[in-house]
């Protein structure tokens, strides 16, 4: 889901994200536990990012140890590169 809330005056940006987080609180109850991870914030509940991936999520870190070890790609919802190869 995304809630978008919009209005050419700067002033009202803060009532606007007010707004905003209050809905998403108020259908939070009936969300899936997953979403899509370019529309998530850097305050979102921990984990969803890995009920996103589901099942997925172990093989990403492996995937991420061995093509990406020093995290170079750590913007946006990171999945994070395992310890040690082979951790996961």
């Amino acid at each position: 889901m995304v809630i978008a809330g919009v209005d050419s005056d700067p002033k009202k940006a803060q009532s606007l994200k007010t707004w905003g987080r209050a809905y998403w609180e108020a259908v939070q109850p009936f969300n899936l536990a997953g979403g899509y991870v370019n529309f998530m914030m850097d305050d979102e509940v921990d984990g969803r990012v890995q009920a996103s991936c589901a099942e997925n999520y172990d093989r990403l870190i492996s995937i991420k140890a061995k093509y990406d070890s020093q995290n170079l790609f750590c913007v946006n919802q990171n999945i994070p590169p395992a310890s040690r190869p082979g951790l996961v």
